[in-house]
């Protein structure tokens, strides 16, 4: 497709262009003019946006969808349609699925499902088999049909030896490990944050503790072993401090926190709200501002909206019975930006591509558009109306959100909500 995008303002710090208002062309897939303003003498479709603004696309690390086996909480072409219009042009696919992404076949299918689309789908295989952390899963003939990764989704890794193995094995041919940092034996049956919230609702706790031991666990095997390790969604200030102090001994680790987890505090618990029961849970203000400064001095890595669509049905139940989960693709951009600067949230929404070795594009001519359209300034309060998911899941309904994404250009299409 042939467009012609009138009056945006680039954010993108490697380009010439950053920060200026300019019309961009892009002509079969690639910037070919960045004026000013360019006359569209060819009468191609003009974008014109109130507020426009251009990034490179974003990218999220952690998306679930359902597909196959549980369609009813999400669909591949709706999730990807989702993950479009809230401003994301790649997506890391986790293997939380029936069955699960355990072998080259699944991978495969997940791969030809995303096929012809917007949004480039990368899929995550799971660790081990049926992601039940007994034996190892297929993991170099599922990265040979397309995993660029791989993960038992939320699931952490009881046996360290297996985590051992994982690593070793996965170092012959250069493949990312996930491991979930919770040490289940320390969180019981604990199912919100250990704190005063909790014990005031008698509701059980799992406390900072769980997860600070598996992720000191996981760093000293790393240590031992080399490999690369991704431990996805802290959420403690203890995690932060432990991932710090492995960064000074030069391991090879990177982590994530979920958009949530930095904006949404344990107290909203006070209902019984299920949408607020996510994994790991909602923590309180110190853990929040040690993430947040983890993110600014670069111990943090990456954030991701960890969308984990789930049905009516597994959320409209008594919190003990609830499942886990929250939708976050719709609310990522807008939750993000009300907490730090414009320039901060583009900066960690476009450098997920790092993390599976991707490159990123500068906007500049003679590269491919691979674009985020958006505007930063639109304060609102997110409700249903802003959910484009089949279900409606979200723990910032009704929150306070500034920025809304348009859409994306990639792949030669252009996805956008006027």
């Amino acid at each position: 497709m042939n467009i012609l995008i009138k009056s945006a303002t680039i954010i993108d710090a490697s380009s010439e262009h950053h920060n200026q208002t300019v019309d961009v062309l892009i002509e079969d897939g690639t910037i070919t003019a960045i004026k000013t303003s360019i006359a569209n003498t060819n009468n191609y479709k003009e974008v014109v946006l109130e507020n426009l603004h251009l990034s490179q696309g974003w990218t999220d690390t952690s998306v679930c969808f359902g597909e196959p086996g549980f369609e009813d909480r999400e669909t591949i072409q709706n999730g990807l349609k989702t993950a479009a219009l809230s401003g994301f042009t790649t997506i890391a696919l986790q293997s939380n699925t029936n069955p699960v992404a355990d072998t080259s076949a699944d991978i495969s299918f997940l791969v030809n499902k995303s096929q012809d689309n917007a949004v480039n789908l990368l899929p995550i295989g799971a660790l081990t088999k049926q992601s039940e952390s007994i034996d190892l899963a297929e993991l170099y003939d599922m990265q040979n049909a397309g995993a660029i990764a791989f993960y038992d989704y939320k699931k952490p890794i009881k046996n360290p030896n297996l985590l051992k193995i994982a690593l070793q094995y996965a170092s012959n041919f250069d493949a990312l490990v996930y491991s979930f940092p919770l040490e289940e034996k320390i969180a019981g049956k604990g199912i919100v944050n250990e704190e005063e919230t909790s014990t005031r609702l008698g509701l059980k706790g799992s406390p900072n503790l769980a997860e600070a031991l598996q992720v000191a666990r996981d760093l000293f095997i790393l240590e031992y072993t080399g490999g690369k390790l991704h431990i996805p969604t802290i959420s403690t200030k203890e995690s932060v401090r432990l991932i710090r102090e492995a960064k000074q001994k030069q391991l090879n680790v990177t982590c994530s926190v979920a958009i949530h987890n930095l904006l949404l505090e344990d107290s909203l618990l006070e209902d019984f709200d299920t949408r607020f029961k996510v994994n790991p849970p909602l923590r309180i203000k110190e853990d929040i501002d040690a993430l947040i400064d983890g993110l600014k001095d670069g111990t943090v890595d990456f954030v991701t909206s960890d969308h984990n669509p789930q049905t009516i049905e597994d959320k409209k139940v008594e919190f003990d019975h609830a499942t886990y989960g929250t939708i976050g693709l719709e609310s990522a951009f807008g939750a993000l930006n009300s907490i730090l600067d414009l320039q901060e949230t583009i900066t960690l929404l476009t450098k997920g591509r790092s993390l599976f070795n991707l490159e990123n594009q500068s906007i500049k001519v003679g590269n491919t558009a691979n674009l985020s359209l958006f505007n930063p300034n639109i304060e609102y309060t997110f409700t249903k109306k802003n959910i484009i998911s089949t279900s409606k899941n979200s723990a910032f309904l009704g929150q306070q959100l500034k920025g809304k994404s348009y859409g994306v250009y990639a792949n030669k299409k252009l996805i956008i909500n006027d």
